[in-house]
């Protein structure tokens, strides 16, 4: 079975696959004072949570944006599973063609989503990545990566607005019933989730101005449902595609 791993700048994402069959997927909070073995212990507990053992892992990939959780993971999964993983970065192959100006900047988020949506997708394709940032890959026609765009999530944004002003609250991010707010909080929630919605949308039809072709559109993320559901285009939600992306890679590393 292979370990997937997603290193977010807010959660971890882990999966487990056996072939191709996605086993089972779990969440942990990113935390950078976290050390290799408190890492390996909750990766132990995790796979015990689902009736798994560690002798049942013989094989890892890890995409992290955060680099020394990246790290300490890494140090973790060696620990515990006597395997090397891959990690994503400068010298793994990918497979996927990238066509911007600096090609060893791209995330290992945007390149493993790219992987999955090239794989999985009519191109052109747009993926929109509804994490704490909002990040948004573009694969053309011929399946290379050209470009994005990145913008502050939706959860970052809520963030900003209520510790930089004085009268707005935190709140839940749920999708008002109108867009025209009648108070405080569905005026945020209109704001945040209606106005992540009409971004994507305005996103996509000016990216396919560009393209000069229409795009298939893709959007994962922990707020992707919400977001999508208030959208006027129409959108492919994939919760796993980064995952699936991972072990895309992992095949074409393996030792």
């Amino acid at each position: 079975m292979i370990l997937a791993v997603d290193i977010g700048n807010t959660n971890i994402t882990l999966g487990v696959y056996e072939g191709n069959k996605l086993c089972f997927t779990s969440r942990l909070a990113t935390d950078v004072r976290r050390t290799a073995d408190q890492y390996a212990i909750e990766l132990r507990d995790i796979l015990h949570l689902n009736s798994m053992s560690s002798k049942d892992i013989d094989g890892a990939v890890i995409g992290s944006v955060v680099p020394s959780v990246g790290a300490a993971f890494n140090r973790a999964v060696g620990k515990l599973f006597g395997v090397q993983a891959v990690v994503i970065g400068p010298g793994v192959r990918s497979g996927l063609n990238i066509r911007i100006d600096n090609p060893a900047q791209l995330g290992a988020d945007l390149v493993a989503g790219a992987v999955a949506a090239a794989a999985k997708y009519p191109k052109p394709c747009i993926v929109f990545d509804l994490g704490t940032a909002t990040t948004v890959s573009v694969i053309d026609a011929d399946g290379t990566m050209i470009g994005g765009a990145i913008a502050a999530g939706p959860v970052t944004s809520l963030e900003a607005l209520a510790a930089h002003t004085a009268q707005l609250p935190y709140i839940d991010l749920t999708a008002p019933k109108n867009v025209i707010g009648s108070n405080t909080i569905d005026c945020m929630r209109s704001g945040i989730i209606i106005g992540a919605a009409a971004m994507l949308d305005g996103m996509a039809a000016r990216i396919e101005g560009e393209l000069g072709q229409r795009a298939t559109l893709v959007a994962t993320g922990g707020l992707a449902e919400r977001v999508v559901a208030n959208c006027e285009r129409e959108v492919i939600i994939d919760d796993d595609l980064l995952l699936e992306g991972l072990l895309i890679v992992y095949e074409k590393n393996k030792r």
